[in-house]
C-alpha cells in the first residue's frame, strides 16, 4: 500500500467563492463553497487520483482490500470520516447538525460532530457558534423574527484556530475565511435561518436536537515540541482525534495496523517519502495512509493535521507518557 491521493470533489453553493483559486489550478467555474478531498459518502465519492489504483473509487478500494486499506479496529462497511475545506464569501445558513441516535431515527447511518480549523481569515473574518444563554423558547421566537444571531454566540477567529463543533451546537460562519472541515461522514444538516436565499428550511428537526447547553469555543491543545516539529493534541473523542504537527525538518512515523490515518497539510509544502517512492504535499492537499502502509516520512516545512477514529485509551497513555517521569 502506498499514500493515497484522491481528486477533488468540488461543490457549488449560493455562498461560495472562488478562494480556492489560490492553492489549486483545477477549479471549475462557479461558485465553489466545498471541496470534498476525502469522501465514501453517497453526495460525493472519492478516487484514487496516484499509483497502481488510480481511477478507482474509494468504496471499491475498501470492498478490494478490506483491513489492508482501513485497519483492523475499523469496521469496513461505512466510512466512518469526512474531510473538506470550505471557503464561503458569506454566511452560511443559521445550522444544527444531529447526533448519531437522532439520525438513526431519520434513516441515516450517522449524526455530525465536526472540528473547523482555520485555514485562512481576514482580519474581521467571523464564526457563530452556540447560544447566548437563551432557552428554546426565546430562540424558537427568534427564529420567528428573523433574528437568531442575536441569540448567538459571534468568535472572531484567525488563522491557525481550531474549534471544536459538537452535534447539537448551532453554528455558521461569514465570509473570509477557508477552513479545513474534519467530520463525522454525514451530510445531514437542519436549517433554521437562511438569510432570504429560499432554501429549504428544518426548523421543527432543529430545535429537537440543539443543546443550549452546549458553548463554541477555541481549543487550546496539549502542544509537545519534538526534533524537529511540534506536536499538538486537538480533539480526542469517539468519532475522531486530530493532532497538528508543525513540522520544520521532518517527521517520521508508522501506520497502525488498527486504522487508518488522513493528513490535511494547512501551511506550506514538502514531500511524504515511504518504501515504494514519494509524494508531493502542498497547502489544501490530503493524503490518506492505509492501515498497511508501514513507515513513511514527512519532509519539508509544513503544517499538518492528522485525523483518525482513536483507541482513546492508546492516545491518553501517548499522551501521558509524555508527562509522566
Amino acid at each position: 500500500m502506498y499514500p493515497l491521493k484522491f481528486e477533488n470533489i468540488y461543490v457549488e453553493k449560493v455562498w461560495g467563492s472562488r478562494t480556492l483559486e489560490s492553492m489549486r489550478d483545477n477549479l471549475p467555474s462557479g461558485s465553489i463553497g466545498e471541496s470534498w478531498d476525502v469522501a465514501c459518502h453517497p453526495h460525493g465519492m472519492s478516487i484514487v487520483a496516484n499509483g497502481r489504483y488510480q481511477g478507482m473509487k474509494l468504496e471499491a478500494l475498501i470492498a478490494k482490500e478490506g483491513s489492508k486499506v482501513m485497519g483492523t479496529k475499523i469496521e469496513n462497511n461505512w466510512f466512518p470520516l469526512l474531510i473538506k475545506l470550505l471557503t464561503p464569501s458569506q454566511k452560511l445558513s443559521v445550522q444544527v447538525h444531529p447526533d448519531d441516535k437522532y439520525a438513526l431515527t431519520i434513516g441515516e447511518q450517522m449524526g455530525k460532530t465536526e472540528a473547523w480549523y482555520i485555514v485562512d481569515a481576514e482580519d474581521d473574518a467571523k464564526i457563530i457558534l452556540g447560544t447566548n444563554g437563551c432557552t428554546k423558547e426565546e430562540f424558537a421566537q427568534a427564529i420567528e423574527n428573523g433574528d437568531p444571531e442575536g441569540y448567538m454566540n459571534e468568535i472572531n477567529v484567525k488563522k491557525g484556530e481550531l474549534y471544536f463543533v459538537k452535534s447539537g451546537l448551532i453554528h455558521t460562519m461569514g465570509g473570509g475565511v477557508t477552513v479545513a472541515e474534519i467530520q463525522q461522514n454525514s451530510d445531514t444538516t437542519f436549517r433554521v435561518f437562511d438569510y432570504g436565499r429560499g432554501r429549504e428550511l428544518h426548523i421543527k428537526e432543529a430545535l429537537d436536537v440543539i443543546d443550549f447547553n452546549l458553548q463554541g469555543r477555541k481549543s487550546t491543545g496539549l502542544r509537545l515540541e519534538k526534533d524537529g516539529y511540534v506536536k499538538t493534541y486537538y480533539c480526542l473523542n469517539e468519532n475522531f482525534a486530530i493532532i497538528k504537527y508543525d513540522v520544520e525538518r521532518c517527521l517520521t512515523e508508522s501506520s497502525d495496523m488498527e486504522r487508518f490515518f488522513i493528513f490535511t497539510c494547512v501551511e506550506g509544502e514538502g514531500q511524504i517519502k515511504y518504501l515504494e517512492g514519494i509524494e508531493d504535499i502542498k497547502k489544501g492537499d490530503s493524503i490518506f495512509i492505509p492501515a498497511s502502509m508501514g513507515e513513511y516520512k514527512f519532509e519539508g516545512k509544513m503544517e499538518l493535521l492528522k485525523s483518525f477514529v482513536p483507541d482513546i485509551e492508546k492516545v491518553k497513555k501517548e499522551i501521558l507518557k509524555t508527562v509522566i517521569k
